[in-house]
């Protein structure tokens, strides 16, 4: 078990160990582009030109290109996060190195909390709050995303990108349904397994493993949602939207060897990226 008190199971213990010991290329370099580190995928059509030309260059070409779209990504959830006013307080749950939150910042000018259980992360993200001279409104905390201890009905947004795999979605979306104040917004992007297909396939049971989660099934968002009072009011497929950037990341230099996988559980139809936006009543 992780001395980290924000955890509250040896699997959690194992999660924020991996990501206390995560320093991944693709996360890393992507991040150097402009300083915005995003943990998540991008969506869009890439520039097939960066993987032609000179490969001495190739790297940097690409590397521009993915950072573009994930950060087209996250453009994508914030814009469905409603009005904010700057007076108001949103929540980033599971903040990475806070690529999103500071994004959310530029944008709404209100005060942003990011939470992770990892130190690294929460550490990482606060050094760069201080080199942006933020740090007053965009924090980061050490913190369990389903027991942030945060007072009851502070936030007008909370949004999971990518990393409600981690976690029980009861749990979760009690514990998001506290902290959102009445008609305040809540938005994820994830990937779910289809219940139509059955039981997970091989490739999500392959992305299971390497990333140490549990990719839930679709209908468990829905059911979660609305017994904790989070009512839907917007689901987009994004799978089509998304199969470009991994096939762009296959043929770069900074792939993983997972691409193929989430490729071919995309285009099997067994696994689905969806953004829902939901509404606390």
């Amino acid at each position: 078990m992780s001395t980290n008190t924000s955890v509250a199971s040896h699997y959690q213990g194992s999660v924020a160990d991996y990501w206390n010991r995560e320093a991944n290329p693709v996360n890393i370099e992507l991040g150097e582009v402009d300083g915005y580190f995003h943990h998540h995928y991008g969506i869009g059509e890439p520039d097939w030109s960066v993987v032609e030309g000179d490969p001495g260059t190739a790297r940097e070409r690409t590397t521009r290109e993915l950072h573009r779209l994930e950060t087209r990504q996250a453009v994508f959830l914030l814009d469905h996060l409603g009005e904010v006013r700057p007076d108001q307080r949103i929540m980033d749950a599971g903040c990475g190195r806070g690529g999103s939150s500071f994004m959310a910042h530029d944008r709404f000018g209100c005060q942003v909390d990011g939470i992770s259980i990892s130190r690294k992360q929460v550490e990482f993200a606060t050094e760069q709050a201080k080199e942006r001279e933020v740090e007053g409104k965009v924090a980061f905390h050490l913190k369990n995303m389903l027991d942030t201890g945060f007072e009851t009905g502070c936030m007008q947004a909370i949004w999971n990108n990518e990393s409600t795999m981690y976690v029980d979605l009861h749990d979760l979306f009690a514990e998001h349904a506290r902290l959102l104040a009445r008609g305040g917004r809540y938005v994820t992007i994830t990937g779910c397994y289809n219940d139509v297909y059955g039981l997970p396939s091989r490739a999500v049971s392959t992305i299971n493993a390497h990333y140490i989660c549990d990719i839930h099934p679709r209908s468990n968002y829905f059911r979660a949602m609305t017994a904790n009072r989070l009512v839907p009011t917007e689901v987009v497929d994004m799978t089509e939207m998304t199969l470009p950037y991994w096939r762009l990341r296959a043929k770069s230099p900074l792939a993983t060897g997972i691409e193929q996988t989430f490729i071919d559980a995309y285009t099997s139809g067994s696994f689905q990226y969806l953004l829902i936006a939901a509404d606390r009543v």
